[in-house]
């Protein structure tokens, strides 16, 4: 710790962090434009001017940018001097002489950071008379708006998007005195993070598309905090509403999971939820008709109540996407034994290799942010940038880690930007990507292998072994696997914080087993590895902690006919398993009941749909594939039809009797039920203050205090004001009135400051500006890891992959857009879906020669346009997951193809 004075007040502060950082981290007000914690320092838009004195006697000083100085025991400073705030006056209004006058109709306009600087510096008249510099906008695709007139030059988007996300299709153009960021030319923007480009920028140059569609000014949207549900990452998330429409999705900081940022999946994939198609009301197949008809609650709580009477012939199929506690209250309605995770034999056995080998390996489980520490990382058989995308963005940083000690041992600080990036140019660390594939993160990579899953596995094999002799080993591999293992084993072993990323996407046990026994290896040579899986889906391990068990085995069970009546989750079983083998289940069962959001192949086979709310409208808890539990809440109170569905399911055991009355009344208690039958997942508890919580009396307000037209939302209805819903589940109201103070990083629903309208106030909710929040992150662990449990090695070596004539081997690929069930039905991800393919080698698409081929798989054809890649392994297909056309498929499979 060093002590510095700023304007007359002496500081103890760290001297690890610039000088502006060290400011707002003291919880003092500076302007800056061009400076973002996550992307360090380059000193252009020259707002966050200070003054600085030699020593106590210097009475003049001298005027320094404070985001490119490092911060020096006995520095003195001054942020008031009227020189330095003349200064900076002066600067604003150089930045404004081109800006435009339409604050009004700016999309950005209320939590605009270059309206909050102007007002921070002072200024507030403009003298420039003459014509102001304007430009073309573009099409940048349907979510990123575009009005260059806007722009101040601070650089902060193409360093974002060029030097943090690794793309290469946008970057800053100029010629005079005339600046253009944007593309080459008009189309869509290609990286899979250009959303953050929205948040990133100080003013409205970019702005979100898909918000301008239904806009409404931020301070009249109700927010919640809430969890992305497109991967397994549990990145943090704000919901924003507005006349029970949700208007837009941004990031939530979560300084141990995503930080500022979010992938474009998540910020732009969630109009599924205001679709025209969603299910608001019960339906039940007529008796005359065969058609699913609208009926009231009544009626639907006396169909289950008909079926519920037949004790013991109920099943229950649950959802990887669905909470912990709806999927706690459809296993205790059943009970134990009749509850099934609603996956695949495969995901279901994978899933549960991976979170056993978390559990119980001797390494450590990261967080996501963790994975930017890693000075080498090892790829072992999944494409993340597809399957987990925010890690991608984690690991372009952890690739800058190795470089980064050159500037380091020069005395040159990590947040020196400018400088640290002239030395390293474009130098990586060793980067290795084991995958069939290619991957987004090749351009990072020291070395690539493209091969078939098991061949990767072996690999893995081969490198534990070459780590650790006493490892099995694999005799067979060739001269050149053989090279790029030790060159791993080694780079690994030389690391001070080692990374294995895997995942269940290619529905590999052994890669899994692979990169355990890589781990286990390092920890036997006294280090460390960190071992970091991806898994398929938003809550895949805390449905995995409720020891249920696979779809397969519920089709056995029904079809054994021990089962009346089916009761399916928020899950579309068509997804999930072969077509036919989800008829027979279907049709095996006397009663279907499905609880669902959106209507699906599912819900038309059911005899009882039950209209639940999406992520936007319930509360609930996840765990990602960290073990993190993490709590979501509603952002609005839904239509009285609509209910969370463990709501629903408490509801149909209390109208049975298989419950005391009230004994699941609101989501404490079933959180309280569910950790007293699971006692491994007592820490769910503390993911999220409980609905008793309160700051002297008062719940935390949906609502900012600026709010307003809450009459006008009922005109239609009332003239007068409606009583605002009660929230009987969180520590948040439905409303304006509430604590306006600092709350529980779990419970913000936005941020917000005096003087700090931008997102940039997050500053004021952080210990360290960039660090964690006050109080600590949202989420907690529910296992801690094992680091001194010597497990034993994994010795199943798999046997190579051989190509076979006429036979080829079809894996899944992922696509960021189209894989997903939720996302792909919102409007404007539909544009950029590609069309239904498959991937192969150049050699086997020549020999086939067609453009369009037919793969046969069991009893199943499906006729595809042939994309090819010289380097995807030769006797193998790449089927895209997700694509209603081609329909499930258990891969991976020996298939035949045809021209």
């Amino acid at each position: 710790m060093v002590k510095i004075n700023i304007d007359g007040k002496v500081y103890e502060v760290e001297p690890k962090n610039n000088l502006l950082q060290t400011v707002l981290s003291l919880g003092l007000d500076l302007p800056y434009f061009c400076w973002h914690p996550a992307m360090g320092s380059v000193g252009s838009c020259r707002q966050c001017a200070v003054k600085k004195y030699a020593d106590e006697n210097d009475q003049k000083g001298r005027i320094v940018m404070a985001c490119m100085e490092p911060v020096v025991d006995g520095m003195r400073i001054s942020l008031n001097d009227p020189e330095v705030k003349k200064f900076r006056e002066n600067i604003i209004e150089l930045l404004m002489t081109n800006h435009p006058h339409d604050c009004p109709v700016c999309d950005e306009g209320g939590e605009c950071h270059l309206q909050d600087m102007t007002l921070m510096s002072g200024h507030n008249y403009r003298r420039y008379e003459f014509n102001k510099r304007t430009h073309n906008n573009q099409y940048l695709g349907p979510f990123i708006n575009h009005e260059m007139n806007r722009c101040i030059a601070c650089y902060r988007c193409v360093r974002f998007y060029r030097e943090y996300a690794g793309g290469r299709d946008f970057n800053v153009f100029a010629s005079r005195n005339r600046v253009f960021f944007g593309r080459y030319e008009d189309g869509v923007l290609e990286n899979e993070f250009s959303g953050n480009l929205v948040e990133v920028c100080p003013t409205g140059v970019f702005t979100d598309k898909t918000y301008k569609k239904h806009y409404t000014r931020k301070w009249d949207l109700t927010t919640a905090p809430s969890i992305c549900h497109n991967c397994s990452l549990g990145c943090n998330i704000i919901a924003g509403e507005r006349y029970g429409t949700v208007r837009r999705i941004t990031s939530r900081y979560n300084g141990q999971v995503n930080g500022y940022f979010i992938c474009d999946r998540g910020r732009f994939g969630y109009e599924y939820v205001n679709s025209d198609k969603r299910i608001k009301q019960p339906l039940r197949r007529g008796q005359a008709s065969g058609e699913l008809e609208a009926v009231d609650i009544s009626t639907a709580f006396e169909f289950v109540k008909k079926i519920v009477n037949k004790k013991g012939r109920l099943l229950g199929i649950g959802s990887p996407k669905a909470s912990l506690e709806s999927n706690y209250a459809l296993q205790k309605l059943v009970g134990k034994e009749n509850f099934f995770a609603g996956v695949s034999q495969t995901e279901h056995r994978v899933t549960r290799k991976a979170i056993n080998i978390m559990q119980n390996g001797p390494f450590n489980v990261p967080s996501l942010r963790e994975t930017e520490k890693a000075d080498v990382v090892l790829v072992l058989g999944e494409d993340v940038t597809n399957t987990a995308p925010l890690l991608a963005l984690s690991l372009r940083q952890a690739a800058r880690v190795r470089p980064m000690e050159l500037p380091i041992s020069m005395n040159i600080p990590t947040w020196h930007e400018l400088a640290a990036m002239e030395i390293i140019q474009d130098e990586l660390g060793p980067f290795f990507v084991l995958t069939p594939s290619e991957t987004k993160l090749d351009d990072l990579a020291t070395a690539t292998y493209r091969n078939a899953p098991d061949n990767i596995a072996r690999l893995g094999f081969a490198i534990a072994h070459e780590i650790d002799p006493s490892a099995p080993g694999v005799d067979d591999l060739s001269e050149e696997e053989a090279k790029l293992a030790k060159q791993i084993a080694r780079e690994l072993l030389n690391a001070k914080k080692p990374l294995i990323v895997s995942g269940v996407s290619l529905m590999n046990e052994k890669i899994l087993e692979a990169a355990a026994n890589i781990g286990r290896a390092i920890n036997e040579k006294q280090k460390t590895a960190d071992l970091f899986f991806a898994l398929p889906e938003a809550n895949s391990f805390g449905l995995a902690m409720l020891e249920e068990k696979a779809l397969d085995d519920a089709l056995q069970a029904v079809e054994a006919g021990k089962y009346d009546a089916l009761f399916v989750l928020e899950n579309d079983l068509y997804r999930r398993m072969e077509k036919e083998r989800v008829d027979n289940l279907l049709s095996a069962a006397e009663k279907v009941v499905v609880l669902h959001y959106l209507p699906n192949e599912t819900t038309q086979k059911a005899h009882l749909v039950v209209p639940v709310g999406p992520f936007t409208e319930s509360d609930g808890t996840l765990i990602n594939n960290e073990g993190r539990a993490q709590r979501f809440f509603q952002v609005f109170s839904p239509e009285q039809t609509i209910k969370e569905s463990w709501r629903w399911l408490a509801g149909f055991m209390e109208d049975n009797g298989l419950i005391a009355e009230d004994e699941l009344n609101n989501l404490d208690d079933v959180i309280n039920a569910l950790t007293a039958e699971y006692p491994q997942l007592q820490a769910v508890k503390e993911a999220a203050p409980d609905s008793r919580f309160r700051i002297n009396g008062q719940k935390i307000p949906r609502q900012s205090h600026r709010f307003s037209g809450r009459t006008a939302i009922n005109a239609h209805v009332d003239v007068s004001e409606h009583k605002p819903p009660q929230d009987e589940d969180s520590p948040l109201s439905f409303t304006m009135e509430g604590y306006q103070g600092p709350a529980p990083s779990a419970a913000l629903s936005r941020f917000w400051y005096p003087g700090w309208n931008s997102n940039q106030a997050v500053n004021k909710f952080q210990v360290e500006v960039g660090g964690g929040l006050h109080g600590g992150d949202p989420g907690v662990r529910v296992f801690k890891a094992q680091l001194t449990n010597k497990t034993e090695y994994f010795k199943d070596v798999p046997a190579a992959f051989k190509a076979e004539k006429d036979q080829w081997l079809a894996v899944p690929i992922y696509l960021f857009y189209g894989s997903d069930e939720l996302s792909r039905l919102t409007p404007g991800v539909e544009e950029v879906i590609p069309s239904p393919f498959i991937l192969l080698n150049e050699k086997d698409a020549e020999a086939l020669k067609s453009s369009r081929v037919k793969i046969h798989i069991l009893n199943r054809t499906v006729e595809l346009e042939v994309k090819t890649s010289p380097t995807f392994p030769q006797g193998m297909a790449g089927i895209p997951i997700g694509m209603p056309e081609i329909g499930f498929v258990n891969l991976p499979i020996m298939a035949k193809i045809t021209g």
